[in-house]
């Protein structure tokens, strides 16, 4: 009996587990690049710019499992987002290393900005931490390319979209046709707001028009 264990094993190991998870957070980030990225002209990659962005297709299974850890890193950018901007107030806008520059470093604005900006870098530290590997060879080589540039997204695009949302950033939406080979249920994992469906609008009131051709006026009860 697996009481209080929650989650799905998905047929893997406990690390292969948390790999997966990363790895679909992290394509559900990066289908986010403009279509102008570089890394799409690249000749070595050849990478093609996703269909559409903001949206990955995977197994039933794993977009139910991988879209708590989505919401989870997006709640922790939003933290930061809202963090850098109380810090934005006691930064200094001149270039680094001038006299200005230095006289703001050695008074007490540069104090408030340093505790205003501690839980960006934190925050950043820690989506670094859920986002990339613990093999030390596996995050120098993963980390430059993939979760670092996932973050960026993150930080930049993605979490100021949700500043007025308090949650339910991600929705799962079943997919009719199965997966070729083994006919297992697949389903689209992706961000809200991206793709929602706009509302019809209200057709307007008609307006009877009187013998003159002028609009007539309507009585009210």
């Amino acid at each position: 009996m697996r009481h209080r264990r929650k989650g799905r094993k998905l047929g893997r190991s406990p690390s292969h587990q948390r790999a997966l998870l990363r790895n679909l957070a992290i394509n559900l980030f990066l289908s986010e690049r403009d279509k102008d990225h570089p890394i799409f002209n690249d000749p070595v990659t050849k990478l093609k710019p996703p269909a559409m962005q903001g949206r990955i297709v995977t197994t039933l299974a794993k977009a139910k499992e991988a879209r708590p850890f989505v919401e989870k890193c997006i709640s922790i950018a939003k933290e930061a987002v809202a963090a850098q901007d109380r810090a934005e107030e006691f930064a200094s806008k001149a270039d680094r290393n001038t006299d200005e520059w230095r006289a703001w470093r050695s008074s007490g604005q540069w104090r408030q900005w340093t505790a205003a900006v501690a839980p960006v870098v934190a925050a950043r530290r820690r989506l670094l931490t859920l986002l990339g590997h613990n093999n030390q060879r596996a995050k120098s080589r993963f980390i430059k390319t993939g979760a670092r540039e996932a973050v960026e997204i993150l930080l930049d695009t993605i979490a100021p979209r949700y500043a007025d949302r308090p949650g339910g950033y991600t929705r799962v939406l079943r997919l009719a046709k199965p997966r070729l080979g083994d006919a297992g249920p697949r389903a689209i994992l992706e961000l809200v707001g991206k793709h929602d469906r706009a509302a019809p609008a209200a057709p307007a009131p008609a307006v009877e028009e009187s013998e003159e051709g002028q609009p007539a006026e309507t009585a009210t009860p």
